[in-house]
Parts: structure tokens; sequence; C-alpha cells
């Protein structure tokens, strides 16, 4: 990604480098795409992280604008603290890995040196910060977008507030020279400077940053005299708001986070319960937007359903309704390795009297083969629901336009069903003395996750490591762990890559009979439980056919934006009416396989 800082979801952190030969010769330097300089690099520096890591990083930048012969003096790196000095044979690999690099587009240079510089950082400082990076087809695909929603390069106002190493500075860098080609050179790369701004939060990358759309403008600047500082080391948080901007894009970092008062009440407008840094760029996004402007961020998709975003969806609706967006419909050969899923989407900075906003159009991203490109597929388009703070429910792969809008059409949710979610109430870890292999006095069966199997059946079950099959609650005071009467139970994390998300089975009154006083259930398990004390209008045994049938699978689907299968999103997942399970209820009653009740739950969508 653009900022290096930050985390993200999208690349892995540069892998365990293999040895280099004992001897690398200058004369036969590696293929631009082997990576073995950079991995030779790794290696002789893999005790040695901190600030020898940064004099490599520097001397990379310092050899590779030398190779390119800008004729200019390199923009002067952030101070290092402490004289360090490389080893000679590190400093030759430098060297040669800058030759490598010299011929490649300033685009891929700076992805590779932002590789570089966040493999060498302390793994501890690393694993903290989460350092992931766009891949510039992604970084080329969202400036795409934005040229599509009427960016005008010649005089728009840009700002990537975690600009990181330069992914998105320096193709919006180049599509203003295109954009201005004819024009004196001086005047070009003036209009160019005071367009043109980055905001990142570590200074070695921030000057990584600005070399970068140096390099990428070289044509402008030779001979000029002009020079750009288009990235400034500096927190975005903590900067003036000034709504001045045509174009806001970038990366922004994501993870939950701990808000002091004073930043939690300035962004309180979007912010419910946990808050994730991602969240906060996108308000900061909305502020620093003009009216009429645009946004154009990569972020995860957890914001488009998940009930901490709930107040981020009524700004985006009331104040940035979305123009379009773009989903990774396969990520093998894009996002490699990585749970998360991602939306590149751009939105429009409300302006003047309020309309409702136009339907945002939905494409699907998947890597279109060699080359590093991208194949984009339309899959139709998505409006707003009518109540601002709820999930929006649209297409997360070709092929789901359909079902997305009858899904918007239905009105019946869970609780219609008479249904509730809850969480597996024990934390085991918090009650290790009361589990045991033994019954003894007392004890009731304690649930673990694996008792809800992949093909949606229950059986009772404690065998992985540390599972335990008896919990002992205490004489008085933990009855409210205690389950007593028949429940849906359901896995609560799944992968997009998994054939169902949704993993359900009933836990059913002839296992509850032999204990009266109840069973207790781990936290890393749903449950839905009636809720009141009659029958529920939907039995549990055909709730838990229906979830796992194909039919929820992909409604869910067009629902749920991350790994978890939440509470909240459970019960804001559009059903059919109660009354048009008939099929589907005497299909259970019957024992049917799974193919005739896949049939009668796609029936029950339109399928």
């Amino acid at each position: 990604m653009e900022h290096c800082l930050h985390p993200n979801p999208f690349r892995p952190a540069l892998p365990r480098p293999v040895p280099p030969p004992p001897t690398a010769s200058p004369a036969r330097p590696a293929a631009p795409d082997s990576g073995a300089l950079l991995l030779a690099a790794v290696t002789a520096l893999s005790a040695q992280h901190g600030r020898q890591g940064a004099a490599l990083v520097q001397m990379v930048v310092r050899a590779w604008w030398q190779a390119l012969d800008t004729g200019l003096d390199l923009a002067p790196p952030p101070a290092l603290r402490g004289a360090v000095a490389l080893d000679a044979g590190v400093a030759a690999v430098a060297r040669d890995y800058a030759t490598v690099l010299a011929p490649l587009p300033v685009a891929l240079v700076a992805d590779r040196i932002g590789a570089l510089h966040a493999g060498l950082m302390p793994a501890e400082e690393r694993a903290r910060a989460g350092v992931y990076y766009t891949p510039p087809a992604l970084a080329d695909r969202l400036v795409d977008l934005a040229a599509a929603g009427k960016v005008d390069w010649t005089t728009a106002r840009v700002l990537d507030p975690a600009a990181g190493c330069g992914a998105f500075l320096v193709p919006v860098a180049l599509r203003m020279a295109a954009a201005l080609k004819g024009v004196e050179p001086a005047i070009a790369a003036r209009s160019i400077a005071t367009r043109l701004r980055g905001l990142e939060l570590d200074p070695m990358a921030a000057w990584i940053s600005g070399v970068m759309v140096e390099a990428a403008l070289l044509p402008l600047l030779r001979g000029t005299g002009q020079r750009l500082s288009p990235c400034l080391a500096a927190d975005a948080l903590a900067v003036p708001e000034r709504a001045e901007f045509d174009l806001v894009i970038g990366n922004p970092p994501y993870g939950r986070l701990t808000l002091e008062p004073a930043l939690r009440a300035r962004f309180a407008r979007s912010l419910y319960g946990h808050a994730n840094l991602y969240g906060l760029f996108m308000d900061l996004a909305v502020r620093l937007a003009a009216p009429g402007g645009l946004i154009a961020f990569l972020t995860p998709s957890s914001f488009l359903a998940g009930d901490y975003f709930k107040h981020l969806r009524r700004t985006l609706t009331e104040l940035a309704p979305p123009v379009s967006l773009d989903f990774v419909d396969e990520r093998r050969g894009v996002f490699d390795n990585v749970l998360q899923e991602t939306v590149l989407a751009t939105y429009r900075r409300a302006g003047g009297r309020r309309r409702r906003p136009p339907r945002a159009l939905v494409n699907m991203i998947r890597a279109g083969g060699g080359g590093g490109g991208l194949s984009i597929r339309p899959a139709g388009s998505f409006t707003l629901p009518a109540e601002p703070t709820a999930p929006w429910i649209l297409p997360r792969h070709a092929g789901e336009s359909g079902l997305a809008t009858r899904l918007r059409t239905l009105d019946s949710r869970l609780a219609d069903w008479g249904y509730r979610v809850a969480t597996g109430p024990l934390v085991w870890n918090r009650y290790k003395p009361q589990i045991s292999d033994r019954a003894g006095r007392g004890a009731v069966p304690l649930v673990w996750a694996e008792s809800v199997t992949p093909d949606g059946r229950f059986a009772y079950r404690c065998e992985k490591a540390n599972h335990k099959p008896w919990f002992h609650p205490a004489p008085s005071g933990d009855e409210w762990l205690l389950v007593r009467r028949p429940c849906v139970l359901l896995q609560r994390t799944t992968a997009k890559e998994q054939a169902r998300r949704l993993i359900a089975a009933e836990m059913p009154a002839s296992f509850l009979k032999p204990y009266p006083r109840g069973v207790a259930v781990e936290n890393h398990l749903n449950m839905l439980l009636p809720t009141g004390d009659g029958v529920p209008p939907v039995s549990p045994a055909v709730l838990a056919a229906f979830l796992n049938s194909r039919a929820a699978d992909r409604a869910f689907r067009c629902l749920s934006g991350s790994v978890a299968v939440s509470a909240y999103e459970l019960e804001a997942l559009p059903l059919p009416h109660p009354a048009m399970l008939k099929e589907l209820a005497a299909l259970v009653a019957a024992g049917a396989p799974r193919d005739p009740l896949d049939q009668a739950a796609d029936r029950l969508y339109g399928l």
C-alpha cells in the first residue's frame, strides 16, 4: 500500500529470506522480479534491524537516484539518531539492488522500496504496526475510479492523508503531468506542487514518497529549478481541517484503538463502541473534501455492515454517499494469504441542496493473469437503505446482483422468526479451575465449537488440545452461563474462501434432557435463542436447516464484510416471512437430504 507504518490487509510483510549465495557478482544482477538482492539485503541485516535498516534504505534510494542520472540533488533524508556505518558487503548489495530497480517504472520502485523499508523494521515494530502494501495495480485502479468520478487533473487539489511510500501520490502526479501536456514545464511543475499533498506519520516513508514523486516528474523538473515537497511527515488526525480538496485518496491505516476523550469527541458522529483507525480516516476524508469533491479509499469492507460502523454509515449516507464500489471477487493473485475482505470505493461529498443519492456502480476485481493486471467485471448497482445506519446489502461476488436487489425488498428478520443472537457466554480461560476431564457432582457438559460439524450437525465432542468435556458451575452465581432450551449453535468465525460462511446445528432437547440445570456453551459459538417462553414460529431444526442452505450462505455474503459472523449481521439478515417455510419444515420433518433442502431454500429467495 502507499503507507509503510499503517496496518493494512493487502500484502503480507516480506517473507523469511533465504540465505544468499556466498558471493554475489555485481556483473550479474538478479532479474527485476526475482528479489534475490532484496532477500540478500534482508538476510544480511536479519540481526541488525533498526537504524541499520534505515541506513540501508537510505543507501538504496541514494544509489537508485544516482542511477537515474537526474541532474538534481536528492532531497535530504530524515536524520538517523547516532552514527550508522554499513558493512561494505551490505553497502554493495544496496547498490546492486538500486541498479536492478533503475529500469523499472517509478510506481513499482516505490512499491519495492516500501517493502524493503518495512522488511527492515524491528520485528516488534513491524508486528505492532501491521505493515502491508497496496499492489500498484490496485493503486492504479483507485486512481482510475477517481478519474471516472470526473476529477479534473489540470486543476484538482489532491490529498493522500496516509501517503506512506507514494503508491497513490505517484500515479496522481503522473495524471496531473499528462493533463498539463503542452504547458511550459516550470509552470506545470509549479501547478502540481501547489495542488498535490500527502501526509505520513513515518518521516522515512514521507521522504521516500517525496523522492518517488520527484522521480516520476523528472521530465518537468529537469532544467526548471522547480522542486516538489508533496509529502509532509505529520499525523493527519492532528492537522487543521480544511474542506479544500477535490480528491482525498488513499489506503488508510486500520485497527482498533483506544481514543483520548478529545479525539473521541471530535469524531463522535461516526463512532459507536470500539473505534477503528480506518473509520476515523474515512470521517476525516469527508471533512477534508470540498463540496462536490471525491473521496477514493481502499479499505476493509467491514464498515458496510458491522455494528461498530453504523454511525459511520450514517455519516457517509448523509454527507458523502458512494459513487462506486469495487470488490475483490477472487483474492488469489491479488490479496494472497489475507483474511480481510476489501473494497475500493469512491464517495461524493455532498454540497448544496440535499438530494437522494444516485445508484452506486458495483464491480468485481480479480487478477487478470500475467503482467499484474486486473480484470473488472460489472455487477450491477446499489442504492442506500432508507435507514442510514442499516447495513449496506450489495453483491460481493459476480452474479449476485439480482439476489442483493431481492434481499433489499424483504422485511422479515430473525426476530420475526422468534430468535435473538447471543455469544456463547463461557470464556474458557477465565474458568480454567472449573473445567475438567471428569464429570463429578453438579458438572454440566461444556459445548465447544467443534461440536458443530462442518456439514451442519450437532455432535458433542471435545477433541482439540486443552478442550475438556465438563464444566463445574459454582453453586450460585454461574447460572447465567447455562443454556436450558433447545437452540441453534453457529460458528462465529468463517472466511469467504470456505464453502459456507454459515455453519449451524440444532442443539436438541434430547441432548439437554439429562441436564436439568443446563449446559455451558463456549464463546467461539453464536447461540440463536428463542425470544419468548412459548414455541417460536420457526423451530430450531428448521432454522438450522435454512442457515446451512446455499441460499442463506449467498444472502449472508451480500451482507457480511469480515470473517466474523456477528450477532448484528445475523439479526440484520433479510429473511423470508415465516409463513413461507412450510415446504422447508416438511422436508426437515421427513429427514430430507441436503439437495432438496437447498432447492426449497433457493425458492424462498426466488433463486
